[in-house]
C-alpha cells in the first residue's frame, strides 16, 4: 500500500478508485478527505485516460501536498492495450481503460498489507467489483450523480427489457421512472442513446452491478431529492425480484477548497469584490464543456443586451477534426471569437476569462447571484451550498436529465430554450432574456429564495448530528471494525 498511513494506522486501509476525469476525482478526493479525517487510511487509485480529461495534474499535486492522509497508486497506463473501441462517446473508452487496467488492479489489491477494509468504486468502474469479490474486499459505488439519476440507473435494466427502441428512436416520448418525474428520451444520458454503442453496453454492466455490491454512496443529501431516495431505498427502482444494496446518502461534498488551475484565480475574485452584492451572473460550463463559435457569439451579444454584470469562462471551441476531438482544446482566441468591440463595450460590468476560473470560491462570492450552468452535478451541489440560484443549459452525459429534475423536482433552475433544438442554437435574444429574469424579476427572486432554503437544508445535513454526517458515521464505523 503506497504510504505509510495504512501501517501507522493499524487499520485496514479503504481503497477509492475514481474513473478519470475532473468532475469524479473532485468528488472522491472529497470523501478520501473526510475519511482520512475520521482516522481511515486511504489509498486513491488513479488512472490516466486515453482522451483528455481536463488538467487533473495540479489538483492531484495540491492534494497530496494538503493531505497526508491520503495516499495515491497509479496504475500502468493501458493506451497500447486499447483496441478499437465501437463508441462515438468519451465514456465509452473509459469503460475499456478500466476493464484493460484490472489486471493491474489485481495485483495491487492483492499484494496490500493489510488487505483493504473496502474498494469504494465510481460509476465508470464498476468492472473493478468483480476483482474486489474474487479477493473477498467488500465492494461499493460511490455515485457522484444524484439521487434521481441514480433511480434512473437501477431502473435500465427494466427499461432495456421493456422496450427494443433506442432512446434516439424515441423522441419526445416519457422515460418513467420510480420516484423521478417522467423526461422526455430525447433528455436521456447522450451515450445511452444507441443500444449498439460500447457506452450503451457499459452503463448497463453498470446498472446491474448495483445491485451485486455492498452498498451504494451518493453525493446527495435525502431533502434535496426526497422522493428519489425513498423509491431507491424502497426498492422499487430496481427489477422485480432483485436486491437493492443499502443506500448511503453523505452529501453534499463539494471541493473543500480550490486548488487553483493555469494562471491563477485571482483575477477572478479581486473583480467581483468591487462589485456588488449578488449583481454579477457567473457562467461557466465544466471541465470539459466547449460551444461553437457561433455560439459563443450569441452568448457575447446576449450578454451584452442584457445589461447585467456577467464573469464568463470561454473555452476554445471544439475541433472540427474527429481525430482531435479527445485532444486537450488550445487557449481561446478571444479577440477572433467574441464581436468586434465587446470587450471594450462591456468593460466594467464583465470579465471574461479563458478556459479556467476557480469555480467554487466564486460561487461563494458574495458578489455571484447567478449561476448559468451545464448543469453537472458537483457545478449543481456547489451551487446549493452558496445558495446561488441557477439557470440551466446542459451539454453532455446526465446533464439533460438533471436539467429536468432540477427544474420540474427540485425547482432550483430554469432552463434556456433552444439548447435541445435542431440546430443546438441558443439565440442571443434568448440568454439576454432569460439572464435579466434571473437577475431582475419577481421569478428570479423566488428561485434565489428557493436556493437559500435548499443551502440551508445543506449545511444542516452536514453539521454533527445530521442526516448526512450521521450517514457517513455509520459507514466509517462499518469500516474501522473491518
Amino acid at each position: 500500500m503506497d504510504g505509510a498511513g495504512a501501517a501507522a494506522a493499524g487499520r485496514r486501509p479503504v481503497v477509492l478508485y475514481p474513473s478519470p476525469g475532473m468532475g469524479h476525482l473532485v468528488s472522491m478526493i472529497e470523501l478520501g478527505k473526510i475519511l482520512g479525517a475520521r482516522g481511515l487510511p486511504v489509498t486513491i487509485v488513479v488512472i490516466d485516460p486515453p482522451y483528455d480529461a481536463g488538467a487533473t495534474g495540479p489538483f492531484l499535486a495540491g492534494v497530496s501536498a494538503a493531505s497526508r492522509s491520503i495516499s495515491f497508486h497509479r496504475l500502468p497506463g493501458v493506451g497500447d492495450r486499447l483496441g478499437p473501441v465501437r463508441t462515438k462517446h468519451h465514456e465509452g473508452l473509459t469503460f475499456e481503460a478500466i476493464r484493460a487496467a484490472n489486471p493491474s488492479l489485481r495485483e495491487f489489491l492483492a499484494a496490500a498489507s493489510p488487505a483493504p477494509a473496502a474498494l469504494v468504486v465510481d460509476f465508470f468502474c464498476s468492472v473493478a467489483l468483480g476483482v474486489a469479490r474474487d479477493l473477498g474486499v467488500p465492494g461499493y459505488f460511490f455515485f457522484t450523480s444524484g439521487a434521481e439519476v441514480l433511480a434512473f440507473f437501477l431502473h435500465l435494466p427494466v427499461l432495456h427489457a421493456r422496450a427494443a427502441a433506442d432512446f434516439r428512436d424515441m423522441g419526445e416520448e416519457p422515460v418513467r421512472v420510480p420516484g423521478i418525474p417522467p423526461f422526455p428520451a430525447t433528455h436521456a444520458i447522450l451515450p445511452l442513446m444507441e443500444r449498439d454503442d460500447a457506452a450503451y453496453e457499459g452503463f448497463l454492466s453498470s446498472s446491474a452491478e448495483l445491485y451485486r455490491c455492498d452498498g451504494v454512496i451518493v453525493n446527495t443529501f435525502r431533502l434535496l431529492e426526497p422522493r428519489a431516495v425513498e423509491a431507491v431505498v424502497a426498492g422499487r427502482c430496481t427489477p422485480p425480484g432483485l436486491p437493492t444494496a443499502p443506500v448511503h446518502c453523505i452529501g453534499p461534498l463539494i471541493k473543500s477548497q480550490e486548488v487553483l488551475g493555469e494562471g491563477s484565480g485571482g483575477e477572478c475574485l479581486a473583480w467581483l469584490d468591487v462589485q456588488p452584492e449578488a449583481s454579477v451572473v457567473f457562467l461557466c460550463f465544466g471541465s470539459i464543456g466547449r460551444f461553437s463559435a457561433e455560439q459563443i457569439g450569441e452568448v457575447a451579444a446576449g450578454l451584452e443586451a442584457s445589461g447585467q454584470r456577467f464573469l464568463w469562462v470561454v473555452r476554445a471551441p471544439p475541433s472540427d477534426d474527429p481525430a482531435r476531438k479527445y485532444d486537450k482544446p488550445p487557449e481561446p482566441d478571444l479577440g477572433a471569437l467574441l464581436p468586434e468591440g465587446f470587450l471594450a463595450r462591456t468593460k466594467g460590468r464583465g470579465l471574461v476569462v479563458r478556459s479556467w476560473a476557480p469555480q467554487r470560491d466564486v460561487l461563494a462570492h458574495a458578489a455571484v447571484g447567478g449561476f448559468v450552468t451545464h448543469c453537472g452535478w458537483n457545478s449543481v451541489l456547489e451551487a446549493v451550498m452558496a445558495g446561488v440560484p441557477m439557470l440551466a443549459w446542459p451539454l453532455y452525459a446526465e446533464q439533460r436529465m438533471n436539467r429536468v429534475f432540477l427544474e420540474k423536482e427540485m425547482r432550483l433552475a430554469v432552463a434556456v430554450e433552444g439548447y435541445d433544438s435542431e440546430s443546438g442554437l441558443v439565440a442571443a435574444e434568448e440568454v439576454a432574456a432569460k439572464v435579466r429574469w434571473l437577475m431582475d424579476s419577481d421569478g428570479g427572486r423566488a428561485l434565489r429564495e428557493r436556493t437559500l432554503a435548499a443551502m440551508r437544508q445543506a449545511h444542516d445535513a452536514l453539521r454533527q448530528g445530521g442526516e448526512s454526517e450521521n450517514a457517513l458515521a455509520g459507514l466509517v464505523d462499518e469500516w474501522r471494525r473491518a
